[in-house]
């Protein structure tokens, strides 16, 4: 029996719900890679790295835009009910959360330009490998949690935010010390505080994104339901 005209419609709009989840995925790798990209800059103070980062980023600014594009048009013409508009909407969220950390991958590879000529701390260098290694682990995972709708991956990225908090905290006495001891270390230390901070913000947005894997899946709030379970242990 040949096909109808309505299930050419399902067919097509089905084609698009997929490129939107292909192109987040997409843009998801480029991210990844601006991130190892950044950091290798910073540590390594690689001039050319850092050039070929900052450039990279008008390419994830474009996919963004892409992302918003395709999802504006879909509403409008689909005009999506329940799961599929909660999926559109939260591609959305999610390509705007990777646009912010390929700006934080953007930065470290700006700050590394101005630290040209300078020695790095070896305590430094070993805290902010460990850092990018762990925020890596939060974006992929917080993807893969999206990408799979799963909610209690979703929720196993964001019990381990405090991990990266506390490896910023870390560097962050630890730079402090240093300008404390020697006034020549404040300019320096001043550029890495905020690179430490950029790998931090990675961090949030990493949760921001398995908390709309959360929202995929379930239609709640992460936030939202972990409230009202710590109610009802206070209760019991």
């Amino acid at each position: 029996m040949p096909a109808t005209g309505t299930d050419h419609i399902v067919t097509a709009y089905s084609d698009e719900l997929i490129q939107l989840a292909q192109s987040i995925a997409e843009m998801g790798g480029q991210v990844e890679l601006a991130i190892e990209n950044g950091t290798k800059a910073l540590l390594k103070l690689d001039r050319e790295l850092a050039d070929l980062t900052i450039i990279a980023d008008q390419r994830i600014d474009d996919m963004q835009r892409n992302i918003d594009d395709m999802a504006v048009s879909m509403i409008a013409r689909r005009q999506p009910m329940a799961s599929d508009l909660r999926a559109i909407i939260t591609s959305i969220h999610v390509a705007n959360d990777l646009e912010r950390v390929g700006d934080m991958a953007k930065q470290l590879a700006r700050r590394s330009l101005k630290l040209e000529g300078m020695s790095l701390q070896p305590t430094f260098y070993n805290g902010v490998k460990n850092m990018t290694a762990l925020v890596l682990r939060q974006i992929k995972d917080s993807l893969d949690a999206y990408s799979s709708r799963n909610a209690a991956a979703a929720i196993q990225v964001c019990n381990h935010d405090d991990e990266v908090d506390a490896m910023y905290t870390s560097l962050f006495r630890e730079l402090l010390t240093y300008m404390m001891e020697d006034p020549r270390n404040i300019t320096p230390c001043t550029h890495l505080l905020f690179c430490a901070k950029n790998l931090e913000r990675i961090g949030d947005h990493a949760t921001n994104i398995a908390e709309h894997a959360y929202y995929l899946q379930t239609g709640k709030q992460l936030t939202s339901d972990i409230q009202e379970l710590h109610r009802t242990q206070i209760k019991a």
